[in-house]
Protein backbone atom coordinates (compact mmCIF):
# COMPACT_ATOMS: atom_id res chain seq x y z
CA UNK A 1 0.00 0.00 0.00
CA UNK A 2 2.94 1.88 -0.40
CA UNK A 3 1.60 4.62 -3.18
CA UNK A 4 -0.64 6.00 -0.75
CA UNK A 5 0.86 6.14 2.44
CA UNK A 6 0.78 10.02 2.30
CA UNK A 7 -3.26 10.01 2.09
CA UNK A 8 -5.15 10.72 4.81
CA UNK A 9 -9.07 11.19 5.30
CA UNK A 10 -10.47 13.60 7.46
CA UNK A 11 -14.14 12.27 8.56
CA UNK A 12 -14.76 15.58 10.66
CA UNK A 13 -14.29 17.75 7.75
CA UNK A 14 -17.51 19.08 5.95
CA UNK A 15 -15.81 18.08 3.08
CA UNK A 16 -17.22 15.29 1.01
CA UNK A 17 -15.08 12.25 1.38
CA UNK A 18 -14.31 11.46 -2.14
CA UNK A 19 -13.06 15.31 -3.11
CA UNK A 20 -11.35 14.96 -0.31
CA UNK A 21 -9.25 11.95 -2.04
CA UNK A 22 -9.46 13.75 -5.44
CA UNK A 23 -7.37 16.68 -3.47
CA UNK A 24 -4.83 14.31 -1.94
CA UNK A 25 -4.24 12.53 -4.86
CA UNK A 26 -3.58 15.45 -6.62
CA UNK A 27 -1.57 16.96 -4.14
CA UNK A 28 0.64 13.78 -3.66
CA UNK A 29 0.99 13.75 -7.90
CA UNK A 30 1.90 17.09 -7.86
CA UNK A 31 4.44 16.98 -5.15
CA UNK A 32 6.18 13.98 -6.76
CA UNK A 33 4.92 11.35 -4.08
CA UNK A 34 2.97 9.79 -6.52
CA UNK A 35 5.42 9.91 -9.71
CA UNK A 36 4.66 9.38 -13.44
CA UNK A 37 3.78 5.46 -14.31
CA UNK A 38 2.90 4.68 -10.48
CA UNK A 39 0.78 1.97 -10.24
CA UNK A 40 -2.36 2.63 -7.88
CA UNK A 41 -3.62 -0.26 -5.38
CA UNK A 42 -7.59 -1.40 -7.05
CA UNK A 43 -10.60 0.33 -5.75
CA UNK A 44 -11.07 -2.69 -3.40
CA UNK A 45 -7.74 -2.38 -1.46
CA UNK A 46 -7.68 1.09 -1.58
CA UNK A 47 -11.38 1.37 0.28
CA UNK A 48 -9.78 -1.06 2.50
CA UNK A 49 -6.71 0.84 3.15
CA UNK A 50 -8.42 3.95 3.69
CA UNK A 51 -11.66 2.92 5.33
CA UNK A 52 -13.84 4.09 2.94
CA UNK A 53 -16.80 2.85 0.66
CA UNK A 54 -15.85 1.66 -3.01
CA UNK A 55 -18.09 4.06 -4.14
CA UNK A 56 -16.93 6.93 -2.80
CA UNK A 57 -13.56 5.59 -3.99
CA UNK A 58 -14.66 4.79 -7.61
CA UNK A 59 -16.20 8.20 -7.90
CA UNK A 60 -13.11 9.92 -6.31
CA UNK A 61 -11.15 7.81 -9.17
CA UNK A 62 -13.42 8.68 -12.12
CA UNK A 63 -12.71 12.05 -11.51
CA UNK A 64 -9.61 11.74 -11.63
CA UNK A 65 -9.25 9.92 -14.98
CA UNK A 66 -11.06 12.92 -16.62
CA UNK A 67 -9.03 15.41 -15.34
CA UNK A 68 -6.26 12.72 -16.80
CA UNK A 69 -4.21 12.45 -13.98
CA UNK A 70 -4.66 8.82 -13.91
CA UNK A 71 -5.44 6.18 -16.60
CA UNK A 72 -7.17 2.62 -16.46
CA UNK A 73 -5.01 0.37 -18.55
CA UNK A 74 -7.20 -2.88 -18.76
CA UNK A 75 -5.85 -5.99 -17.69
CA UNK A 76 -3.30 -3.88 -15.90
CA UNK A 77 -5.04 -1.47 -13.45
CA UNK A 78 -4.58 2.17 -12.56
CA UNK A 79 -1.67 4.39 -13.21
CA UNK A 80 -0.12 8.04 -12.86
CA UNK A 81 -0.29 9.67 -15.97
CA UNK A 82 1.61 12.46 -15.45
CA UNK A 83 3.13 14.39 -11.90
CA UNK A 84 2.87 17.63 -13.97
CA UNK A 85 0.62 20.60 -12.69
CA UNK A 86 -3.07 20.77 -14.62
CA UNK A 87 -5.36 23.49 -15.16
CA UNK A 88 -8.65 22.10 -15.58
CA UNK A 89 -10.63 21.66 -18.59
CA UNK A 90 -14.33 20.02 -19.70
CA UNK A 91 -14.03 18.10 -22.56
CA UNK A 92 -17.29 19.22 -24.00
CA UNK A 93 -18.96 20.06 -27.68
CA UNK A 94 -19.76 23.48 -29.22
CA UNK A 95 -23.36 22.37 -29.10
CA UNK A 96 -23.19 21.63 -25.38
CA UNK A 97 -21.19 25.48 -24.54
CA UNK A 98 -23.83 27.52 -26.59
CA UNK A 99 -26.67 25.64 -25.39
CA UNK A 100 -25.31 26.33 -21.52
CA UNK A 101 -25.14 29.68 -22.57
CA UNK A 102 -28.03 30.55 -23.17
CA UNK A 103 -27.97 30.23 -27.00
CA UNK A 104 -29.94 28.31 -29.43
CA UNK A 105 -27.33 25.96 -31.42
CA UNK A 106 -28.12 24.43 -34.99
CA UNK A 107 -25.70 22.08 -36.90
CA UNK A 108 -25.53 21.65 -40.66
CA UNK A 109 -23.77 18.62 -41.93
CA UNK A 110 -21.63 19.38 -44.80
CA UNK A 111 -20.48 16.35 -45.15
CA UNK A 112 -20.49 12.84 -43.14
CA UNK A 113 -18.46 9.80 -45.17
CA UNK A 114 -16.04 6.65 -44.20
CA UNK A 115 -13.25 6.94 -46.18
CA UNK A 116 -9.51 5.71 -45.73
CA UNK A 117 -7.67 7.40 -43.31
CA UNK A 118 -4.99 10.37 -44.59
CA UNK A 119 -1.52 9.42 -42.99
CA UNK A 120 -1.49 12.42 -41.23
CA UNK A 121 -5.01 11.36 -39.95
CA UNK A 122 -3.65 8.03 -39.22
CA UNK A 123 -0.86 8.77 -37.50
CA UNK A 124 -2.40 11.50 -35.15
CA UNK A 125 -5.01 8.42 -34.24
CA UNK A 126 -2.68 6.05 -34.09
CA UNK A 127 -4.30 3.37 -36.68
CA UNK A 128 -2.69 1.96 -39.65
CA UNK A 129 -2.77 3.83 -42.64
CA UNK A 130 -5.74 3.99 -45.04
CA UNK A 131 -8.20 2.55 -41.95
CA UNK A 132 -11.48 3.47 -42.16
CA UNK A 133 -12.34 6.85 -40.35
CA UNK A 134 -15.26 9.31 -40.75
CA UNK A 135 -14.72 12.38 -42.03
CA UNK A 136 -17.18 15.19 -40.88
CA UNK A 137 -17.44 18.54 -41.86
CA UNK A 138 -20.20 20.99 -40.20
CA UNK A 139 -21.37 24.29 -39.70
CA UNK A 140 -22.45 24.93 -36.13
CA UNK A 141 -25.17 28.10 -35.76
CA UNK A 142 -25.30 30.13 -33.12
CA UNK A 143 -29.49 31.32 -33.08
CA UNK A 144 -29.33 30.79 -36.42
CA UNK A 145 -26.09 32.87 -37.59
CA UNK A 146 -23.35 31.02 -38.64
CA UNK A 147 -20.30 30.81 -36.13
CA UNK A 148 -17.91 27.99 -36.56
CA UNK A 149 -16.95 25.23 -39.18
CA UNK A 150 -15.76 21.96 -37.73
CA UNK A 151 -14.23 18.99 -39.34
CA UNK A 152 -13.73 15.76 -37.42
CA UNK A 153 -11.90 12.42 -38.17
CA UNK A 154 -13.26 9.58 -35.98
CA UNK A 155 -12.04 5.69 -36.38
CA UNK A 156 -14.90 3.83 -38.26
CA UNK A 157 -15.29 0.93 -35.57
CA UNK A 158 -15.72 3.09 -33.11
CA UNK A 159 -19.69 2.62 -34.32
CA UNK A 160 -22.63 4.33 -36.33
CA UNK A 161 -22.59 7.86 -37.02
CA UNK A 162 -25.41 9.22 -38.68
CA UNK A 163 -26.29 12.99 -39.82
CA UNK A 164 -29.87 13.10 -37.79
CA UNK A 165 -27.24 12.26 -34.28
CA UNK A 166 -24.79 14.98 -35.59
CA UNK A 167 -27.85 18.00 -36.35
CA UNK A 168 -29.45 17.42 -33.17
CA UNK A 169 -26.56 17.21 -30.38
CA UNK A 170 -22.83 17.67 -29.92
CA UNK A 171 -20.44 14.70 -31.11
CA UNK A 172 -18.89 14.48 -28.03
CA UNK A 173 -22.62 13.12 -26.90
CA UNK A 174 -22.86 11.13 -30.12
CA UNK A 175 -19.83 9.24 -29.00
CA UNK A 176 -20.21 9.13 -25.33
CA UNK A 177 -24.32 7.09 -26.30
CA UNK A 178 -21.77 4.98 -28.44
CA UNK A 179 -19.97 3.91 -25.34
CA UNK A 180 -17.06 6.21 -25.56
CA UNK A 181 -15.71 7.50 -22.00
CA UNK A 182 -13.29 10.33 -22.78
CA UNK A 183 -10.58 11.49 -20.17
CA UNK A 184 -8.11 14.08 -21.86
CA UNK A 185 -7.33 15.64 -24.73
CA UNK A 186 -4.82 17.65 -26.47
CA UNK A 187 -5.74 20.92 -27.53
CA UNK A 188 -4.04 23.92 -29.46
CA UNK A 189 -5.62 27.28 -30.21
CA UNK A 190 -4.20 29.94 -32.34
CA UNK A 191 -5.16 32.51 -35.09
CA UNK A 192 -5.84 31.90 -38.84
CA UNK A 193 -7.66 34.44 -41.22
CA UNK A 194 -10.56 33.55 -43.49
CA UNK A 195 -9.99 31.44 -46.81
CA UNK A 196 -12.90 31.61 -49.65
CA UNK A 197 -14.98 28.37 -48.74
CA UNK A 198 -15.07 29.84 -44.68
CA UNK A 199 -15.86 33.17 -45.79
CA UNK A 200 -18.80 31.78 -47.66
CA UNK A 201 -19.76 29.40 -45.02
CA UNK A 202 -19.51 31.71 -42.03
CA UNK A 203 -21.41 34.87 -43.97
CA UNK A 204 -18.36 37.02 -43.37
CA UNK A 205 -15.18 38.21 -45.87
CA UNK A 206 -12.13 36.73 -47.14
CA UNK A 207 -9.29 37.35 -45.06
CA UNK A 208 -11.52 38.30 -42.31
CA UNK A 209 -9.84 37.14 -38.31
CA UNK A 210 -10.62 33.78 -37.24
CA UNK A 211 -10.22 31.56 -34.38
CA UNK A 212 -8.66 28.08 -35.14
CA UNK A 213 -8.54 25.07 -32.51
CA UNK A 214 -6.90 22.03 -33.31
CA UNK A 215 -7.82 18.61 -30.50
CA UNK A 216 -7.17 15.45 -29.85
CA UNK A 217 -9.17 13.13 -27.28
CA UNK A 218 -8.70 10.06 -25.74
CA UNK A 219 -10.49 7.65 -24.31
CA UNK A 220 -10.32 6.51 -20.81
CA UNK A 221 -7.28 3.54 -21.46
CA UNK A 222 -5.22 6.41 -23.58
CA UNK A 223 -7.16 5.09 -27.10
CA UNK A 224 -6.62 8.10 -29.51
CA UNK A 225 -10.58 8.12 -30.38
CA UNK A 226 -11.05 11.54 -32.09
CA UNK A 227 -9.10 14.53 -33.34
CA UNK A 228 -10.05 17.95 -35.09
CA UNK A 229 -9.79 21.35 -36.33
CA UNK A 230 -12.51 23.71 -36.05
CA UNK A 231 -12.28 27.59 -37.27
CA UNK A 232 -14.89 30.08 -35.48
CA UNK A 233 -15.70 33.55 -36.34
CA UNK A 234 -13.11 35.51 -34.46
CA UNK A 235 -16.10 38.61 -34.09
CA UNK A 236 -18.55 36.44 -32.08
CA UNK A 237 -16.81 33.44 -30.32
CA UNK A 238 -13.53 33.32 -27.39
CA UNK A 239 -12.20 30.92 -25.49
CA UNK A 240 -12.55 31.44 -21.73
CA UNK A 241 -10.29 29.23 -19.23
CA UNK A 242 -9.83 29.05 -15.51
CA UNK A 243 -6.84 28.77 -13.97
CA UNK A 244 -5.88 27.16 -10.66
CA UNK A 245 -2.83 26.75 -8.50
Amino acid sequence: MAPLSSISIDRTSPVPLYHQLVSEIKTAITTGDLTAGTMLPNELDIAAQLHLSRPTVRKAMDELVRAGLLVRKRGVGTQVVSNEIRRPLTLSSLYTDLALSGVVPSTKVLELNVVPAPRDIATELNLAESADVYHILRLRLENNQPLAIMENWIPANLGTINTTDLEKQGLYDTLRALGVTFSLAHQTVGATIANEFQATTLDTNVGAPLVLMKRTALDDVGTRIETGKHVYRADLYSFEMTLSN
